[in-house]
């Protein structure tokens, strides 16, 4: 794998992450250990999870296997998340400092650890006043709970305006941004990614597969049904069947990666791997699997290296649709300049 820095700190990582979301569900306790074991084996250090990944169970699975792993323990960076409800009062949910508080505790609790590399924001809380929350992960910088912290699914504005609030009160910047990103949503573009990349965060892309879309498993002519994400749910949310199999834009997409799979004795979820893993300011790609044969499979993304012209073409079929204005061709010109 390639190692990047994690965002603006000094504190390197892989290119790949893996994802612990089906961890206690779709995947049991011996295959979550199994797929850890792999990833560690493939030259991964960066593992991701939260506290609501199946009631915590996700969170405890790992920790269980960095206790009796101490080379992982010594070596593997851990990031989680706190926001979503832990329980059913009014205050276990959002980003207050009450809430927080408790929701890291608790993650050091499950993880079994004193200390977590990242700890993020799981998302916006339109309650909470951003200083409330901004502080509170300053103090815990600060008391040594955490090393850096940063957010998840923040908008443009919001990044922005933590970002700044983070300066004026010099508290501890963010460093990193978790959103979703992968060649069927890339609207992320437009406005988050350029303020992070201004900012010096660095993106921690989560879905990279689209819920199972961009792997080729899928076709124009049949409703998925079985074992797979989108065939056990058709309408689940980001990845809604009618929604995206009745876009164009999508069969075009899928037919170029089957098109550079084949060129290059690959899978299509490799091309699309390889693809993001080099946008500008991707640090390191979420991976999410069930089984370690998917994992396996995602892992050879690593060897993929695509053409110029390939990286143009798979750009251009995926390109987000924006109005004219001001995302699109008149108000990107609007605000371009040039020395000559």
């Amino acid at each position: 794998m390639d190692m990047r820095l994690l965002g603006n700190s000094g504190t390197v990582v892989s290119n790949f992450a893996l994802g612990t979301m089906t961890f206690g569900n779709e995947a049991d306790e011996r295959t979550s250990h199994r797929m850890m074991e792999d990833y560690l084996s493939a030259g991964g250090n960066f593992i991701d999870t939260a506290d609501i990944y199946n009631a915590g169970a996700s969170e405890e699975i790992v920790g269980k296997w960095l206790h009796s792993n101490q080379a992982a323990r010594n070596s593997m960076l851990l990031a989680t998340k706190g926001r979503f409800p832990t329980g059913d009062g009014l205050n276990d949910a959002g980003n207050s400092r009450r809430h927080l508080r408790r929701a890291l505790e608790g993650s050091l609790r499950r993880l079994g650890v004193e200390h977590i590399d990242l700890y993020q924001l799981h998302s916006w809380d339109p309650l909470t006043p951003l200083e409330e929350s901004l502080a509170f992960l300053d103090d815990a910088v600060s008391s040594g709970l955490i090393s850096y912290y940063g957010f998840s699914n923040f908008t443009g504005w919001q990044l922005t305006k933590a970002v700044w609030m983070a300066k004026l009160h010099n508290w501890q910047p963010p460093v990193t941004l978790q959103p979703q990103y992968n060649l069927l949503e890339r609207e992320i573009e437009s406005e988050i990614i350029p303020a992070a990349l201004d900012a010096g965060l660095g993106l921690l892309p989560w879905s990279p597969l689209a819920g199972g879309w961009l792997t080729g498993k899928y076709r124009r002519e049949s409703v998925p049904a079985g074992n797979t994400r989108v065939g056990e749910n058709p309408t689940r949310q980001f990845q809604e069947w009618d929604l995206r199999s009745s876009n164009p834009r999508t069969w075009h997409i899928l037919d170029a990666l089957a098109q550079m799979a084949s060129a290059h004795g690959a899978e299509p979820a490799q091309i699309a791997l390889a693809w993001l893993a080099g946008r500008p300011g991707v640090t390191s790609v979420i991976l999410g699997a069930r089984t370690p044969e998917q994992l396996e499979s995602n892992l050879q993304a690593t060897g993929v290296e695509l053409s110029e012209a390939e990286t143009q073409r798979l750009d251009a079929l995926s390109a987000p649709v924006v109005g004219n204005y001001p995302y699109g061709p008149d108000g990107v010109n609007q605000r371009a300049r040039r020395v000559s």
